[in-house]
């Protein structure tokens, strides 16, 4: 069970910008391969992103695998809805539903 505060500031994050990256680390220091493999994805199509470093905010770790009823490292959103974690995010970018679904987004010009 999620508190209100923490569910606030997921909101917070995923309110302040169309696509969000909850990660381990930053786009240049990403902390696992995962996060590093989507972040680079990201980064291939130029997108404007938003990252957020779950090890800066230890508070949203557990909380957000709740809250998106995953349990993973990196999650990707666009407009608020969880797309999923490195796997689902590289095999889009891969088939170039990740660039029309970042396009719609406006995340890409």
């Amino acid at each position: 069970m999620i508190d209100e505060a923490t569910t606030r500031k997921i909101r917070e994050h995923l309110d302040a910008a169309p696509v969000v990256l909850f990660m381990k680390g930053t786009p240049d220091f990403p902390q696992c391969g995962f996060s590093a493999q989507t972040a680079g994805a990201l980064r291939a199509l130029k997108a404007n992103y938003r990252h957020v470093n779950i090890f800066e905010e230890p508070e949203l770790r557990e909380a957000l695998k709740a809250y998106s009823n995953w349990p993973t490292y990196p999650q990707l959103y666009v407009n608020g809805e969880l797309v999923g974690g490195c796997d689902i995010v590289t095999e889009m970018y891969r088939s170039g539903e990740l660039k029309s679904l970042l396009q719609e987004a406006g995340a890409i010009t």
